[in-house]
């Protein structure tokens, strides 16, 4: 695997970061950036002067990670050559009515099976609901198969995600890359931090990803109450206090955390980015500093389990902007940490964004994946 990163910024301009290509020509270029620098069609046209022959994939998002840089409103390329591993690049657009499973199952349902190894998804992160997109992806896909990727971000702004594949990105739509081959390797590990607070509470009424009531009380009162002064900030205060949501799957428990999205005054309704079921409980989460950044080392080990301790050439950081938020001006703590973690190698690429939802496996031993909020979601590569 050979790889090239490049960056760009106000300040300076087009950077290359690093490189260890030749002449070979990647397979795949991945751009993530700010909003307007990725919608920006100038952008796209010098990308292509640049690696004409190359699936260009391109991510709106809530902050670009490139080594342990985090940045805002500027672009981070990375343009990877697999010299043994095959790829296969598809992508949609959500229709009227969809939430995302539609999408979901038409995309896996599409992808080659013979021969796969691994998936990977970028998708719209506010007009997608990423549990539904979830569950349509793996209707379709052998139980043997893993699956990891992220819903961009429009930074605090919530208000427009764009993705596109071999073109301008625009919204509504949800790529997906298959790696196919018996030499690549693909380890991964998804982590939180927050501890939960408050007593549990019973989801009586919601539909998909949209809460209603809690204990037969309308949600978002009962969320004012526990936010007090904060609450006057909402929606974006709200990433800050997430819901640890309970799921009984049969015979196992599993606990996964819920970014809040949106509120509606009118009928005191909150939206999520994945579904909490009626029936399930859910208790508030909030911050704590030093847990964030053990989550995020800890999301670093689990994906180096698969890979046998063996230094990767790629990893691919995607964390929620819930921990940006809460992290602040010490949010390369946590890249730092990531890095070290994996072996603190100078051969090592990392690349990522801030995001809206993330998707990955529960645990390192697993396939089946699970959208996930509040997380460091880690997806390591080694040919």
């Amino acid at each position: 695997m050979k790889i090239e990163q490049k960056s760009w910024d106000q300040t300076n301009g087009w950077l290359t970061v690093k490189s260890t290509l030749g002449t070979e020509i990647p397979q795949l270029v991945l751009v993530f950036g700010g909003r307007n620098e990725v919608s920006n069609p100038d952008n796209y046209a010098i990308l292509k002067q640049w690696y004409p022959q190359s699936n260009i994939i391109m991510c709106s998002t809530a902050g670009e990670i490139i080594d342990t840089k985090v940045r805002d409103h500027s672009l981070a390329v990375t343009a990877i050559y697999f010299e043994k591993t095959t790829l296969t690049f598809t992508h949609g657009t959500l229709t009227e009515g969809d939430s995302g499973e539609i999408i979901g199952d038409t995309l896996a349902e599409g992808i080659p099976k013979i021969g796969l190894k691994h998936v990977m998804v970028f998708s719209d992160g506010l007009q997608v609901n990423g549990t539904s997109l979830v569950k349509g992806i793996l209707k379709h896909l052998p139980n043997d198969i893993s699956v990891t990727g992220g819903l961009v971000g429009d930074g605090t702004d919530f208000k427009v995600t764009v993705v596109g594949l071999n073109q301008v990105p625009e919204p509504k739509q949800v790529v997906m890359i298959g790696f196919y081959g018996e030499d690549i390797k693909i380890g991964y590990g998804s982590l939180g931090g927050w501890d939960s607070f408050g007593p549990v509470r019973l989801v009586t009424k919601s539909e998909k990803n949209v809460l209603y009531e809690l204990d037969g009380k309308p949600a978002l009162q009962l969320y004012k109450q526990y936010l007090g002064e904060q609450a006057t900030d909402l929606p974006s205060s709200g990433l800050l206090f997430p819901l640890n949501l309970h799921l009984n799957d049969g015979e196992t428990s599993v606990e996964v955390v819920r970014t809040l999205l949106a509120v509606n005054e009118d009928d005191q309704s909150m939206t999520f980015a994945g579904d909490l079921p009626t029936g399930s409980s859910v208790n508030l989460m909030k911050a704590n500093f030093e847990r964030l950044i053990d989550g995020a080392t800890g999301a670093a080990s689990m994906s180096q389990d698969s890979l046998r301790d063996s230094i990767p050439n790629l990893a691919i950081l995607i964390s929620c902007i819930g921990r940006k938020l809460v992290l602040k001006d010490r949010i390369e703590e946590e890249t730092e940490a990531v890095k070290q973690e994996l072996g603190g190698n100078e051969n090592t690429f990392m690349t990522g964004f801030y995001s809206y939802g993330e998707i990955s496996p529960v645990a390192a031993t697993e396939k089946q994946c699970r959208l996930h909020n509040q997380t460091m979601t880690i997806t390591t590569f080694k040919e």
